[in-house]
């Protein structure tokens, strides 16, 4: 047959699908416990439900919107992320996308052609990694200490920002959980500013921070940000509507042009629908967020207990979402131990090895999908 691009056979296969894999080999009597994807473990508020329903149904949303989203929605994002960062975030900083990976997608084909180098802390979130390597880009593992709570501290950064093109932070992060401190972020954004490289941010996980990592940094208060700086956001967690793929990129001047060729080719516009829906629920569902915060923190704390459980492993890090545990010492690497916990014991979670080099002795927990009752079951499944 012809030859399949040489980008997409140089690229990892997918994660979260091959862990499941190993799960069809499962035989055992207790239900599968799938802590492999970062998922709501709740549905969403009634309301935006019956609204995405109506949406639906309505002529108006069957039509193309603008490339870079609805500006009712536009508005109503930007008036939000600008309380949340206390700074002056408008509807022209903006752009709606069909996900938060499709706007990492398309911001990288903006900012960075083939050849580019991109760095990426280690451990990384796969799904980016996978994207630069299917655009032909290079990315650059950076790498992050379990001793330092995994933060990729500026003293042993500045040296490897040489060369990059940009440089990704995602806080708080996937996998480890960890969220970056305001200084470090801010020593780190004035190495890529002194350097001329584009400083990528996700903060996909932003609305489950604690208040007192609230607003995390200020840097979207800083004259001249949009000179480097992006920002990255999901509403897939905050609102439990990640089958409605809606993500938005942060940016201005010359970089907010240039995307809009990237929006126009990769998505035309994002689905009506849910950004109709979503401008009733930015400014509406407020306590129904912060009470979904207060879940994940349950959880959280139930994931610490259970892991406190299990003598010879160690929690190096955890977060909004995620824990990130270390393997006993003599135990198999991570990817053996996560197949074996897969097919033997019906526990599905990710090895350290899909999430870039040198994590052989780690596995990702995603416990935002799991009620406390099932994350009391980790003991039983790990010891």
């Amino acid at each position: 047959m012809p030859p399949l691009s040489a980008t997409i056979r140089a690229t990892p296969v997918p994660p979260i699908p091959a862990v499941r894999g190993w799960a069809a080999r499962y035989q055992g009597n207790a239900p599968l416990l799938d802590l492999t994807q970062a998922v709501p473990g709740y549905p969403a508020h009634p309301e935006l439900l019956a609204r995405l329903g109506a949406a639906a149904q309505d002529p108006a949303t069957t039509g193309y919107g603008p490339i870079d989203g609805d500006l009712p929605l536009r508005e109503a994002l930007a008036a939000d992320t600008a309380a949340f960062h206390r700074a002056p975030i408008e509807a022209r900083h903006i752009a709606i996308t069909a996900g938060c990976n499709l706007a990492f997608a398309m911001v990288m084909a903006t900012i960075a052609g083939p050849g580019a180098k991109i760095g990426l802390p280690t451990p990384w979130y796969f799904n980016h990694q996978m994207t630069l390597l299917m655009q032909g880009a290079t990315p650059v593992p950076i790498p992050c200490r379990a001793d330092d709570g995994f933060i990729p501290y500026p003293a042993r950064l500045e040296k490897l920002l040489d060369g990059l093109t940009a440089l990704v932070l995602v806080s708080p992060n996937n996998p480890t959980g960890a969220i970056y401190p305001a200084p470090v972020l801010h020593e780190i954004a004035a190495m890529c500013r002194r350097k001329n490289v584009w400083l990528v941010l996700d903060e996909t996980y932003r609305d489950f921070l604690p208040d007192s990592a609230t607003p995390p940094h200020a840097l979207f208060t800083e004259p001249g940000w949009e000179d480097y700086l992006i920002g990255l956001y999901s509403f897939s967690k905050a609102y439990c509507i990640p089958g409605h793929r809606v993500g938005a990129v942060i940016g201005g001047g010359p970089f907010r042009e240039a995307l809009m060729t990237a929006l126009d080719s990769y998505q035309i516009c994002p689905a009506r629908p849910a950004q109709q829906a979503l401008t009733w629920a930015i400014p509406t569902l407020g306590a129904w967020r912060a009470g979904n915060r207060a879940i994940m923190a349950e959880r959280a704390a139930a994931t610490r207990a259970a892991i406190a459980e299990l003598p010879g492993w160690k929690l190096d890090a955890l977060g909004t979402y995620f824990a990130y545990l270390r393997l006993p010492e003599r135990s198999p690497n991570a990817r053996e131990a996560a197949e074996t916990l897969a097919t033997e014991r019906g526990f599905l979670c990710l090895p350290g090895p899909f999430f870039g080099p040198g994590q052989d002795r780690h596995l990702r927990l995603a416990f935002a999908n799991a009620e406390p009752a099932r994350i009391a079951e980790i003991p039983g499944r790990l010891g």
